[in-house]
């Protein structure tokens, strides 16, 4: 299972009652916010890894075409980033289907905290540089290592 873990707030906008989510992988886990920029933005942040990922164009109560925005975009960002397609579908199927349920993790929150301060006063031409430059910055709860790495090797390990 595919788990998106909503804040309260993130709840609240889209309108949707979440379900109990137990014994999920970290690595198909994922904590999901609301981060303001110019105009409204979701941010996604693997508990595994502190990968994150950052969408647009996603109003309140479009809950089905957030999840098909996340994986579509999530996939895209992985091949940018050069992870083989055979590997990220294979992510994807042996993910599943797609739970909604609410955040657990205080240490995962901390570093979406982090992303949206790091995110303030940032110019990228498109979400996918400004991913990119977040997730090669080093984080403390991951041994300071880059988050796009530690979600790579995960990968690679678990599928090739």
């Amino acid at each position: 299972m595919l788990a998106l873990r909503f804040t309260q707030k993130l709840l609240k906008d889209m309108k949707v009652a979440p379900v109990e989510l137990v014994d999920v992988n970290s690595l198909f886990s994922w904590h999901v916010n609301i981060l303001q920029l110019r105009r409204k933005h979701i941010l996604f942040v693997n508990d595994f890894s502190r990968l994150c990922l950052i969408i647009d164009g996603i109003r309140s109560s479009q809950l089905d075409k957030l999840q098909e925005k996340f994986k579509s975009e999530l996939k895209e960002y992985l091949l940018r980033e050069g992870i083989r397609k055979h590997v990220i579908e294979q992510y994807f199927f042996e993910a599943g289907e797609i739970s909604v349920g609410r955040t657990n993790n205080k240490s995962v929150l901390g570093t979406m905290n982090e992303i949206s301060f790091y995110s303030i006063d940032t110019d990228f031409n498109n979400t996918f540089e400004h991913c990119a430059w977040l997730n090669s910055i080093i984080y403390k709860p991951i041994d300071y290592k880059e988050p796009i790495h530690v979600f790579k090797k995960a990968l690679e390990e678990k599928y090739l």
